[in-house]
């Protein structure tokens, strides 16, 4: 991880939703991970902060995670919308991103781009991995920045304390414990976790102590 690199977090209603504008201090590029259902607080932010998107990243499809992508595609056409394979058709789909049933319908933009477990890429000066961890939703995937310490921008997988819904269709407690077993418990301890909800977290806490994955439950 660059050694300046600054994530401020943008809490979406009415959901609670975070939002991540991520950059390198003193460059003009970001990225968006996950924009919410109040893109006026992403955009205001980005104003004041003088940047622009270089890609805008959703982690899975739920509506509380692409509400916002149409507003950001609007303001920076330019700037690719990135999704997991799996995930790409519930951008289009109100009822398969959930928001239908919410009596809320929520569409976004198509992917530019859609990516796939092992897949790494650059954009913004940062580097990132993408591993899939479905199981609350089918095409969910992470994105890691390696450092010291690294980062994962982690949607609704782990969470501090928690872990992702699985109640939804396509969902399994399964797949989400396998994934988050096998891929993110195997990072240092000391990567930090931004969840798609709640306070940032670590693997060492989270491992240690998750009720739902980590040795806490053996």
């Amino acid at each position: 991880m660059p050694a300046k690199l600054q994530v401020q977090t943008v809490v979406s209603l009415p959901f609670e939703e975070n939002t991540y504008v991520v950059w390198q201090q003193g460059q003009g590029e970001c990225l968006v991970f996950d924009p919410g259902l109040e893109p006026d607080l992403i955009l205001q932010f980005l104003q004041e902060n003088e940047l622009r998107p270089a890609a805008i990243l959703n982690t899975h499809g739920h509506a509380d995670h692409i509400g916002g992508n149409e507003a950001l595609k609007q303001c920076f056409p330019s700037a690719p919308l990135i999704i997991g394979a799996g995930d790409a058709a519930l951008l289009t789909d109100a009822n398969l991103n959930l928001s239908a049933p919410f009596g809320m319908p929520v569409v976004s933009p198509c992917a530019d781009r859609t990516v796939r477990e092992g897949d790494t890429f650059e954009l913004g000066g940062v580097r990132l991995e993408v591993f899939e961890i479905p199981g609350h939703s089918v095409g969910h995937v992470v994105y890691l920045c390696r450092g010291h310490p690294s980062i994962v921008f982690g949607g609704d997988v782990l969470f501090r304390g928690s872990v992702g819904r699985t109640d939804f269709p396509g969902g399994s407690f399964e797949a989400l414990a396998q994934g988050i077993q096998t891929k993110l418990f195997t990072l240092p301890d000391d990567t930090v976790i931004y969840p798609g909800h709640g306070p940032a977290t670590n693997v060492g806490h989270e491992r240690h102590t998750n009720p739902f994955v980590g040795q806490a439950k053996d």
